[in-house]
């Protein structure tokens, strides 16, 4: 799309956008999906989503709802799962929904049950690795010009790109393409909120405010600079919203710079054209989660090499080379990959 109009790129997108809706299966028809099981030769490998389920499970039970309400929201989820036309969605966002489950859902976690939280750790490795604390130098000189300029990505692109990114795959990539982004991205913001639920470590800003004093469950989160953005604007949307926040002692790792480096990664292997706007944006956003002051230096290390990690670890075969930059429909697979896992589709063979 590099050199067109802002006439044509409009026109090319609305052709791929109609293009992409009659791809779409369009069935209600659940007994569809029951012949596509029935003829599904499974695998060790789908075994995950027995964890999916147990996982999804365990937050469900703990969520301060009556449990007709619960079992409602159970049977809707699994009655969409059999619909043609909503599976094929929720089923390979089942590792992004997972992440969004648990992210919200740790909240409700019984304080007796978790895990004491860790105030000295982060500092403490960044002065032996780094021989001082990065974030604190960082937050030692501030001015609105760069308090904007590290909240445009940190605010509001952090939130906005990955919804972006799925789009442009949807439209313009194999929807294989679209897959490996739900589960990259998903398993990587599983994993990533995972740890920080059993390693809980205080961030920069109660560092600031409360110094190294032990922190307990009670603490509410901070937005730290953003705060001069809502004394900005005149409004207190980041104070509430980060106040209110399920994970407060999330600093380890960095999921904002895991997403920066995983949406870097996706933008340069599928649209490399991208690739020093996309790798321009991450580096600022690795500077503004220290700016802010959200992360210290090795949480945005530790959320870079986990997004690293999980794009290279689900990156199939048959999206390496060529094929990355090839249209919708156009990679063929003659054998079952790592991506028909999450298509259920009838097999090729028996």
């Amino acid at each position: 799309m590099t050199g067109l109009s802002p006439t044509r790129t409009l026109n090319t997108i609305f052709a791929a956008l109609v293009a992409a809706i009659n791809r779409l299966d369009k069935s209600l028809d659940p007994a569809e999906t029951v012949a596509k099981l029935r003829a599904y030769h499974f695998t060790w490998q789908d075994s995950v989503y027995i964890l999916h389920a147990a996982s999804a499970l365990f937050w469900v039970y703990l969520w301060p709802l009556i449990w007709p309400f619960k079992i409602a929201i159970v049977l809707l989820f699994v009655g969409g799962l059999f619909v043609p036309l909503t599976s094929q969605f929720l089923f390979p966002a089942t590792p992004v929904l997972s992440w969004v489950i648990m992210f919200f859902s740790s909240r409700f976690i019984p304080n007796d049950y978790r895990p004491a939280i860790s105030v000295s750790l982060l500092p403490t490795l960044e002065s032996v690795l780094y021989g001082a604390n990065i974030s604190d130098i960082l937050t030692r000189f501030t001015h609105p010009v760069l308090d904007v300029v590290a909240w445009i990505p940190y605010g509001i692109l952090h939130f906005t790109l990955p919804v972006i990114v799925a789009i442009f795959l949807w439209l313009f990539r194999p929807k294989e393409a679209l897959h490996f982004w739900a589960r990259a991205f998903g398993y990587m913001n599983v994993i990533g909120v995972f740890i920080q639920i059993i390693l809980p470590c205080a961030a920069p800003w109660y560092e600031l405010i409360y110094g190294l004093t032990p922190a307990t469950y009670d603490v509410h989160g901070s937005a730290g600079g953003l705060m001069r953005i809502d004394a900005l604007f005149g409004s207190t949307g980041y104070q509430k919203t980060f106040a209110s926040s399920p994970v407060v002692f999330g600093a380890f790792p960095s999921l904002h710079a895991g997403c920066a480096t995983i949406e870097a990664l996706f933008w340069t292997h599928f649209f490399p054209q991208t690739r020093n706007l996309a790798w321009g944006y991450a580096g600022v956003l690795y500077w503004a989660t220290m700016y802010l002051p959200h992360h210290y230096l090795i949480d945005v290390v530790a959320g870079a090499c986990l997004a690293t990690a999980c794009f290279y670890l689900f990156l199939p075969d048959e999206l390496r080379g060529a094929n990355a930059t090839a249209g919708p429909g156009s990679v063929a697979s003659s054998s079952r990959s790592k991506h028909e896992l999450y298509d259920l589709e009838l097999p090729a063979r028996r």
